[in-house]
């Protein structure tokens, strides 16, 4: 890329949009196949990106929250990605030759892309990914307060989509915006991208440009007295304390029910919210609205820091600041769009009231966003038709978060995702859904919360039993028809033996074999990269990894790199938010081979789960892979295989086991179908891991029921997924060496009473889970366990007692210090290794959001035993 020429002036501007004009016009000619490379690129290098654009955004602007702007920058770029990837942007899109008519899709030309401050780094990703992919040229002009973290947004996706074949000047942004700059870029775009406060907006719509622009948002809630009360407030606070309140769709006002209004109250204040007295309601009314305009210094705040400027004592925890009012009127400053986790609150005589009140909000500033419903869909449809008819909102949301469900695809899967959401005529907007296509109607969309789909996988035959081995494998020969085996383990297995019973059984059924037997403790990419290449030399049909997880994820890696040699190792590695929506498709595994795991220790589970832990020598990054496509064809349980594993193995395997077990049970994709496997191996390993640990040679019962149980869990994991436990442990592994079953044990103390908190700093986000309840689950596995309690607090603090024992009763240490980590360089890497746990793919699934600081906090307690604390 040649060297970048600083836009700070009228003339430099004039000549950045001569060089984008130009691109522009070179890229109008690309097809499509070039186009869907570009963005795919981009896409990816956003993605990559996120973490530190969201620290760059908040360290510039003073705003929001770093986490949740990761969550907007990841959305920004994956859901814009799997919303548009199919989506057709060239040529000809419709043609009726009978009629003599065809379609063809051109682009607009250059598009000036005017970007907030409360959202500078993802809705920059958002308006190049989809000019990337409609053809467009498009120039930004940032907001003076934002302008290093946007361009550095705008620069990423222009980097990757150049390197990905696209113009070089195809993406520009002003350095140093003014009103004169932004004025000019308006007036000699094709189309503006207006996206902030009115007068911005307005200016756009006057530049004689066709323009998109969004309103502004002043967002009413209404709890109906049908409404399921506990989900309608937790959702709320989901939603506004998300970045701060600065999601233009977050709630400014709830509507409560007299029926309910007491039940609402406590809800809120028992989840951290505070009720501003009468004094306290006049001094943060007196703060939200300077010279009757939003004061500039409680945007994107904490609730504590607008409570310090109102000079109101709250505790530091806060997480929304409620005033209870009654008027409705703008003369009212909590009736206003407050950009912050400040909330005003009204009590409804019915729900005609309600109505009305909602209405009149609107009325003050929120014509055309969005409003939000909870109410009983079941049996109270009238009601909800009511509610839709009256409102002039583009958006009516039903039992969802209004910043997560506004914004699309979140908790609906039909509402565009979008980070511009039109406001239609009602809110002087030309478009009245969220931006994307054919935009000249006004579209009410009603969208109701719904629980995504979930589902239960495994390979397709799991062989168990104490000496099933040979039996199993006769299914090569006899319904595969499979010729060559090759068997995947580490030296010490090998060299002991335990491969040379397989090896026996292959040849009396004549299928040719070669071993691989070189895989380390902890895989890494260049040792699958050497299994590969003896792979492809020997050209199996079948692969057998023999061994722990190490061998089973080695194996895995071997599969694809042998099936698809053109996979990008980094490609694969990709974090996604779900499943289903990723960038990066798994390729078709078994089209060349089937894949055969064999465990010789009771614990990871990798035999029927879809997962895969490689480690990248070259920046020692441990990453965890995760694809329904690795989950092997079939696995054989034979404790003949675990006889004689160590103690050492048996107990850390085992402990890996139980974490595997408690992390599915609480984890937010938790199911029927994974409860009862959960408790099942938890009941299993309480009663036989001891006995495997004393005297494992000589107890065949018990290894083959550690076996079951490990087995049993995998399953529950491979389809509930796991949580932070395991996030902290990849890192501490990668980091200093720690042996993963190891490093679970000791951040187990931590982890079970940090989800179990009723009040957490934030909750995770998925549409089946509604409000914290983890407590309620660890009681369940108590519950099952008989450890008693008189309350889920005290059979939350048994299980955890129960835990401990089982790791003091086999061997297992109690902290990171004892296992040999040095102070110093643990507290020099303990930053960057809270951050990389983070962003581990398992973070996801956890029931409790951390926040970057928890999990620093969490490893310095395991590092030096101190008991699991909220901080205060």
């Amino acid at each position: 890329m040649n060297e970048e020429k600083i836009v700070n002036s009228v003339e430099s501007l004039e000549d950045l949009i001569h060089r984008v004009r130009s691109a522009e016009k070179e890229y109008s000619t690309f097809d499509q196949e070039q186009v869907n490379k570009i963005f795919f690129a981009a896409a990816m290098a956003a993605n990559q990106a996120r973490i530190p654009l969201a620290k760059l955004a908040v360290e510039e602007t003073g705003m929001g929250v770093v986490e949740d702007k990761v969550i907007k920058n990841h959305f920004a770029s994956e859901y814009i990605y799997n919303k548009y990837r199919d989506t057709q942007t060239c040529g000809v899109v419709e043609e009726d030759k009978a009629y003599g008519i065809k379609k063809v899709l051109e682009p607009v030309g250059l598009v000036a892309a005017v970007i907030p401050t409360t959202n500078p780094t993802s809705t920059a990703i958002f308006k190049t990914l989809i000019a990337l992919k409609t053809r467009n040229g498009i120039i930004i002009s940032p907001h003076p307060r934002a302008k290093k973290s946007t361009a550095e947004a705008a620069r990423v996706v222009l980097e990757a989509a150049v390197k990905a074949g696209a113009p070089k000047d195809i993406i520009g942004w002003i350095d140093t915006p003014s009103l004169e700059m932004t004025d000019l870029l308006m007036k000699e775009a094709d189309i503006i991208l207006a996206t902030g406060g009115p007068g911005m907006v307005r200016a756009a719509y006057s530049s004689g440009k066709p323009a998109v622009g969004v309103g502004p948002g002043n967002t009413p809630a209404v709890i109906d007295s049908s409404a399921d009360v506990v989900l309608a407030v937790n959702s709320i606070i989901h939603s506004k304390t998300f970045d701060n309140g600065m999601i233009c769709a977050s709630e400014q006002s709830v509507i409560v029910d007299s029926k309910v209004y007491k039940q609402a109250r406590k809800e809120f204040a028992d989840r951290g919210c505070y009720f501003l007295n009468a004094e306290e309601t006049d001094k943060v009314r007196k703060t939200i609205l300077i010279n009757n305009a939003l004061n500039a210094k409680i945007v994107g705040q904490s609730a504590y820091k607008i409570a310090q400027l109102a000079g109101v004592d709250v505790d530091p925890k806060t997480k929304i600041l409620i005033g209870e009012v009654e008027s409705v009127e703008l003369s009212e400053a909590f009736a206003h769009e407050k950009l912050s986790p400040v909330l005003a609150m009204y009590k409804s005589k019915d729900f005609e009231d309600a109505i009305s009140k909602a209405m009149q909000l609107i009325a003050d500033g929120g014509y055309g966003h969005t409003s939000s419903l909870y109410i009983n869909t079941v049996t109270e449809n009238e009601k909800l038709a009511r509610f839709y008819n009256a409102m002039k909102t583009c958006r009516v949301l039903v039992n969802t978060p209004s910043s997560q469900g506004g914004i699309g695809d979140l908790y609906n899967f039909k509402l565009t995702p979008s980070l511009t959401l039109g406001c239609g005529s009602w809110g002087g907007n030309s478009v009245s859904e969220n931006v994307g296509v054919k935009q000249l109607l006004n579209i009410k969309t009603v969208a109701e919360r719904r629980e995504n789909m979930l589902w239960f996988r495994a390979p397709s035959k799991v062989y168990l039993k104490k000496g099933c081995l040979p039996v199993a494998l006769q299914e090569l020969k006899t319904e595969y028809k499979k010729k060559r085996a090759f068997i995947v383990t580490d030296s010490f297995l090998y060299h002991h033996g335990y491969t040379a019973s397989i090896e026996k059984y292959l040849d009396e059924m004549g299928i040719e074999h070669d071993t691989f037997f070189d895989v380390a403790p902890d895989p890494t990419l260049g040792c699958a990269i050497k299994g590969t290449e003896q792979m492809r030399s020997f050209q199996p049909d079948a692969i057998i990894a023999v061994g722990g997880g190490s061998a089973m994820d080695a194996g895995k890696i071997m599969w694809v790199m042998y099936e698809h040699p053109e996979v990008d190792f980094l490609d694969m590695a990709m974090r996604f938010c779900d499943i289903r929506k990723r960038i990066y498709t798994f390729p078709k595994m078994g089209q060349k081979a089937l894949f055969i795991a064999v465990p010789t220790s009771a614990g990871t589970g990798s035999e029927v789960t879809p997962f895969a832990v490689i480690t990248d020598e070259r920046s020692g990054v441990k990453y965890p892979l995760t694809d329904y496509e690795l989950m092997p064809t079939i696995a054989i349980v034979d404790a003949d295989m675990m006889m004689d594993a160590p103690k050492g193995l048996t107990a850390s395997s085992g402990i890996d086991a139980v974490s595997h077990a408690l992390e599915a049970y609480a984890g937010m994709m938790a199911t029927d179908f994974t409860d009862g496997l959960a408790l099942q191996a938890l009941d299993v390993i309480f009663k036989y891991l001891p006995r495997a640990w004393d005297n494992g040679p000589n107890d065949p019962e018990a290894r083959e029921k550690m076996g079951h149980a490990a087995t049993m869990a995998g399953m529950a994991f491979a389809n509930a997924f796991l949580g932070i436990c395991h996030s902290m442990a990849h890192k501490l592994g990668a980091y200093f060496h720690v042996q993963h079953g190891i490093a679970n044990a000791i951040l187990l103390d931590q982890i079970v009473p940090f989800n179990a908190a009723e009040l957490p700093t934030k909750m995770g986000t998925f549409p089946q889970y509604g409000y914290p309840h983890t407590m309620r689950r660890y009681a369940e596995v108590a519950e099952h366990l008989g450890l008693g309690g008189k309350n889920d607090q005290e059979k939350l603090d048994n299980l955890i007692d129960a835990v401990d024992k089982l790791k003091e009763r086999v061997g297992i240490k109690k902290t990171i210090a004892d296992y040999g980590v040095d102070e110093k360089e643990f507290l020099a890497k303990v930053d960057a290794m809270s951050e990389s746990a983070f962003d581990d793919q398992c973070t996801g699934n956890n029931p409790r959001y951390p926040l970057i600081s928890e999990i620093k906090q969490m490893y310095l307690n395991a590092y030096y035993g101190r008991k699991y604390q909220e901080v205060k």
